[in-house]
């Protein structure tokens, strides 16, 4: 069971992990990086997924949201904000 957001974090990058997605990056601490960058980066070629992860009721900020807008515009590029219980599912057949 998941409690937080980092224990949903890990989670998907172990799936991530499980699925050979070859990189996947989280920032360690952002209190020094650009507010709203995607919590994770992951790459398989030919794709690469960038994925703001929030728990149920986890609100996106204006920042995210800036940065999820502007890379859904990149052809090619994967932008996803997935919420915890609810898009399990869907996470497992993303990275499959």
């Amino acid at each position: 069971m998941v409690r937080n957001e980092k224990e949903f974090t890990n989670r998907v990058r172990v799936e991530a992990g499980l699925a050979e997605w070859e990189l996947v990056y989280h920032t360690h601490d952002s209190r020094h990086s650009e507010p709203g960058f995607p919590d994770l980066v992951m790459v398989r070629p030919p794709r690469i997924i960038f994925a703001e992860l929030k728990m149920k009721k986890g609100k996106v900020s204006e920042h995210q949201k800036r940065w999820l807008d502007g890379l859904a515009e990149i052809q090619g590029i994967e932008v996803y904000t997935w919420r915890y219980p609810d898009d399990i599912d869907t996470i497992l057949e993303t990275l499959a």
